[in-house]
């Protein structure tokens, strides 16, 4: 191990209340003793008091009228990128938006939308929803909310989000256009609390002996998600563990390390943290007796991987629990403390880092208010070939570590996996990015679904993975469809695409046909189809197959 040591010995759990995600995050109110209680210097004071001060005269005798509220945000989001690069500001109507990404819920109205050609489209009516209860379908079209037009050139998502989103028990009259009806249909929809789900998928594979789970964020249900998949998994005779974490943007680290006991054994520590304030200073510790903590493991990452996603993919393979397959995370070690502020804005506070079980932070490197160097430093791993070559990965030599095992790992820059997979850019295309862009893929496979409901249902969703293929015809309807929207058809990057199209395409429909697993906030169906061409996938199953010589710990 390296000279880094847990800050204490004491092996009681202690489960802090702190984020470590890189995207919008939020979690906890602080309050009055959050830095330990210390007096605040007299030159902060001072400083702030100059700063008010300030503003004063420009409300009073400023020549030209002004919002000081927009200049205090403005004056307030300059300082803090003088700091680090996680560090930042979210004035009151982000922070309320930025909440309710990791909280179990939103209230509204229950609809999973698309935006097609100035037209918003229901997707499916979330289950238990208000929407499903009123008998909202997929593939409504919402022409009005309260009077409040959804349709034209002004629709974008924020309109929808702040016409659908309300209180709890507020009602909304939606004016909605069907398939098959002459005239628009009203609804009146009181809006609830809608379940958000952090777990994507989670089913069994063709081999009938390992789970996959695929995680895209560690929200506040992300544990109880988590243990109760993996639960039905193992009852289904799940040996083997395969855990996706690619495009994992973070979370709370409770619910990282919360995962990661279910998995190992002993009473080790998991993950700890060091700041300037001691009392920032925290160590988790493995010990609680795991659901899965025997039977082979290998973790799906990428450089889209970040924070608590590395707490999990880093431990396991400190641990030798796992091996780690893809390409190295974005390398985020740094914890946020959101404070709320008392306007209803947010402050994101970098309090401490953190490390994991081999001592290492995986933190990459940065300057202080160097915000664009340090968002590069992900182009630079493209130019310099690292997504595509595994010798272009450049560890810091001077920061080795040992995992339990004896294995070398390296700190100083994300996690780097065990076994590398390369990007796959050879699928990409203008026309390919103008198909999503539209939403034209989406709109397609909707209809498709709709108009071949009683056909597909029949077959079962087996029989569909295993037999149906997309058709010549339904792909040049489909390129048909793309022409009329305004996209560029070009022969070349349709054949580059092809491939990928054909799989989207074919799992988009099952997902709009088979909704079973939707009832557990699942898209089972959708990811069994295009897993099925997944390139890392296959690399993972064949490390079941010969894995590497990992520690028994």
């Amino acid at each position: 191990m390296n000279n880094q040591e847990p800050i204490s010995n004491d092996k009681k759990t202690v489960r802090l209340p702190i984020v470590v995600a890189i995207t919008l995050v939020a979690g906890i109110f602080l309050g009055a003793t959050f830095f330990g209680g210390k007096p605040i210097a007299d030159d902060v004071v001072k400083t702030s008091a100059k700063f008010k001060e300030i503003l004063m005269y420009i409300d009073k005798s400023y020549v030209d009228k002004v919002n000081t509220d927009s200049l205090a945000d403005y004056g307030i989001e300059k300082m803090l990128e003088k700091l680090d690069p996680h560090t930042s500001y979210l004035p009151p109507a982000e922070a309320q938006m930025a909440q309710s990404q990791l909280k179990s819920g939103f209230d509204g109205i229950g609809v999973e939308f698309n935006i097609f050609n100035d037209t918003l489209f229901v997707v499916t009516p979330l289950t238990g929803g208000p929407s499903e209860a009123v008998g909202i379908q997929s593939g409504d079209i919402i022409l009005k909310a309260n009077e409040v037009s959804l349709s034209g050139k002004d629709l974008n998502n924020t309109l929808v989000f702040n016409t659908l989103r309300g209180p709890r028990g507020s009602d909304v009259k939606l004016h909605i256009k069907r398939k098959g009806f002459k005239d628009v249909l009203i609804f009146n929809v009181k809006r609830d609390k809608i379940p958000t789900f952090s777990i994507d998928a989670s089913y069994i594979m063709a081999d009938k002996k390992t789970g996959y789970i695929k995680i895209n964020r560690f929200s506040e249900t992300t544990y109880d998600e988590f243990k109760q998949n993996l639960s039905q998994l193992k009852s289904q005779g799940m040996s083997q563990l395969l855990i996706d974490l690619r495009g994992n943007p973070g979370g709370y680290m409770q619910m990282a390390t919360n995962i990661v006991d279910e998995l190992v054994g002993g009473d080790d520590v998991i993950v700890y943290t060091k700041g300037k304030d001691k009392a920032n200073n925290q160590s988790i510790f493995a010990g609680t007796e795991g659901i899965f903590e025997k039977g082979s493991i290998v973790v799906l990452v990428d450089e889209g991987s970040a924070s608590a996603a590395e707490i999990v993919s880093g431990s396991l393979q400190d641990y030798d629990r796992a091996t780690i397959v893809g390409r190295r995370t974005f390398g985020k070690g740094l914890v946020q403390a959101p404070i709320t502020l008392s306007d209803g804005s947010e402050l994101r506070l970098t309090i401490s880092r953190y490390y994991i079980p081999s001592g290492r932070s995986i933190q990459k490197p940065y300057e202080l208010g160097n915000m664009e160097g340090y968002m590069e430093e992900m182009y630079d791993r493209e130019k310099k070939g690292e997504l595509y070559v595994k010798d272009s990965i450049k560890n810091n030599q001077k920061l080795k570590f040992k995992t339990k095992g004896g294995r070398t790992v390296y700190g100083g820059g994300g996690i780097t996996p065990d076994i590398f997979v390369a990007q796959d850019t050879s699928y990409y295309s203008k026309y390919l990015v103008e198909l999503f862009s539209k939403n034209i893929l989406r709109e397609y496979a909707l209809i498709y679904a709709s108009d071949n409901k009683k056909a597909l249902e029949k077959m079962t969703f087996n029989g569909y993975l295993n037999s149906f293929a997309v058709s010549e015809k339904m792909l040049t309807d489909l390129n048909n469809m793309a022409v009329k929207s305004g996209a560029k058809f070009s022969e070349k990057d349709y054949k580059a695409s092809k491939a990928f199209i054909i799989s989207q395409m074919k799992a988009l429909v099952a997902k709009n046909i088979w909704k079973e697993s939707t009832k557990k906030g699942l898209n089972n169906e959708f990811y069994q189809v295009v897993n099925q061409e997944d390139e890392m996938i296959k690399v993972a199953m064949g490390e079941f197959k010969n894995p590497l010589k990992l520690s028994k710990n």
